[in-house]
């Protein structure tokens, strides 16, 4: 079975409903995965836009959510999630803080990538690490990944 990402929120390449933004509550998707693969100790769910500043010229990409050692047997997060699993840890965002931050694009169009990753450890406490720490202590463990991408454009 190949590793999947889901949110019952929204459809896969589909716009992201306002609660989820800065323009509505801020409160986190809910999400739900399933396949992760035999041999997996760990997941990292890794949230951030590749389209920052602006989709038609992006210069960064802008980080939203950063966890990791998800344990393996768990099959998804809650809408709004307030109590993560045990044994889960955050990683800063690029506010920076821990937590989820909603899309609040300035301009256009932006996509928001939800990736989750199977690792064949589990991680040491990287101590709130950024999205680059992060992908240094993955290199070499990952035996699974999946995506979700939603969009989201301000109304105002």
């Amino acid at each position: 079975m190949v590793m999947m990402i889901s949110s019952s929120a929204f459809a896969h390449h589909g716009p992201m409903p306002k609660r989820y933004t800065c323009e509505g509550k801020d409160i986190s998707p809910p999400l739900e995965w399933r396949g992760v693969p035999s041999g997996a100790q760990s997941l990292v769910l890794i949230a951030d836009d590749p389209d920052a500043p602006d989709p038609a010229a992006p210069k960064r990409v802008w980080v939203h959510w950063l966890l990791y050692n998800l344990p393996v047997g768990s099959m998804g997060l809650p809408e709004a999630v307030k109590s993560l699993p045990v044994g889960t840890l955050e990683g800063l965002n690029d506010w920076p803080r821990t937590g989820y931050g909603g899309p609040c694009p300035p301009i256009g169009r932006h996509r928001y990538f939800f990736k989750l990753y199977a690792l064949d450890v589990v991680l040491p406490d990287l101590n709130k690490p950024t999205k680059k720490m992060l992908e240094q202590a993955m290199a070499g463990h990952i035996l699974a990944e999946a995506q979700l991408v939603g969009t989201y454009q301000k109304e105002s």
